[in-house]
């Protein structure tokens, strides 16, 4: 039977029968079809799809195989070609997230548990030093001191609100250490989030400022397919991505806190800094060090809150002059050159 198996690539969006197929096979493993996936690996039998893998640059998801076929081998085979063609698109480092009840299966091809949220999810990848050398990487930047602090911001764009929190930071630290989130799912890209960060903080001479990892676990990434309650994809996303900052990240270098800016009109954030709490301050919820979570005060422009999405409203509607009282001179400097780049993105 496995000889008459084909496997294929496919493109749902250009393939809406196979997308119906496709849908109905994760629906008999209660899997919904992830958003943001629309290329899957499938294998056909007599054109009836039984097992799809489907690929988000390097994370897999939404694999499902028909219960009258789940076997080692067609396992096996389906994870291999999902593999191979993730390394044809230049994807080697391979992350996913499966239940804890799938665990076995997924290590049986070739994947490692790095951080489990008990009954919710499991976040996996395909090498099992990848963490231990990220950390070993990350360790050449430890710095000595009693109180090493840490900010983890996206920064689209670097505003005076971010300039602030950071100075603040880094005057109660002996070390800084400021990570921008690696991703460009933002209106500025990442190169240039980063190019702006490390100019708006050129004068602070006790931080380091780098890219995130893919450790730093994005929320447009996390999947919701499996975890169909709104509350729960919050809470296994918040545990994997400030689990995996507490056990692995802030041991390697020397972490003892983190600072956040107080959030008084993002519901989003705000969770985020609560959820910060629990997941790095509880000593029931991991055996790691504690990382005390110290929130500062944002500033304001006026009675109005300096933040990144204030900066790209006024972009938006084109209030250049009071845009450059919320951002740095080296922000507005870049804004200033790049007004009708800027422009045509709000356009779309």
């Amino acid at each position: 039977m496995y000889s008459l198996i084909d496997y294929t690539v496919i493109n749902i969006t250009q393939c809406p029968l196979d997308k119906v197929q496709i849908k109905q096979l994760l629906q008999l493993s209660a899997l919904d079809l992830d958003p943001n996936v629309i290329l899957f690996i499938v294998a056909k039998l007599d054109s009836r799809i039984i097992a799809c893998a489907g690929i988000e640059h390097n994370i897999i998801k939404c694999v499902a195989i028909h219960p009258d076929y789940r076997g080692y081998q067609l396992n096996l085979a389906l994870m291999d070609k999902t593999i191979k063609y993730a390394n044809e698109k230049g994807h080697f480092h391979l992350f996913l997230y499966t239940k804890p009840d799938n665990q076995p299966f997924f290590s049986g091809c070739g994947f490692y548990p790095i951080i489990e949220i008990k009954d919710l999810v499991v976040l996996m990848e395909n090498t099992p030093i990848g963490i231990k050398q990220y950390c070993k990487h990350l360790a050449l930047q430890r710095r000595d001191g009693t109180k090493i602090g840490s900010i983890v911001m996206n920064a689209n764009p670097f505003t005076k609100g971010h300039q602030y929190l950071i100075e603040c930071a880094a005057s109660q630290c002996d070390w800084l250490h400021v990570f921008v989130v690696n991703e460009n799912a933002s209106l500025f890209p990442f190169t240039t989030r980063l190019q702006l960060v490390k100019a708006g903080t050129a004068s602070i001479n006790n931080i380091s400022v780098f890219p995130s990892s893919s450790y730093i676990i994005s929320k447009a990434t996390f999947p919701t397919y499996f975890l169909k309650d709104n509350i729960k994809v919050d809470y296994a996303y918040m545990g994997i991505d400030l689990l995996i900052f507490r056990n692995y990240i802030a041991p390697a270098l020397n972490i003892t806190h983190r600072f956040v800016g107080s959030e008084p009109h993002s519901p989003v954030t705000e969770a985020y800094n609560n959820a910060m709490l629990h997941w790095l301050e509880d000593t029931h919820v991991s055996a790691y060090p504690v990382i005390k979570q110290i929130e500062i005060e944002r500033i304001t422009v006026g009675d109005q809150v300096i933040s990144a999405s204030l900066v790209r409203r006024q972009l938006a509607q084109k209030q250049y002059q009071q845009l450059e009282e919320l951002v740095p001179p080296s922000t507005w400097d870049y804004l200033k050159s790049n007004l009708n780049t800027l422009s045509d993105e709000f356009k779309r």
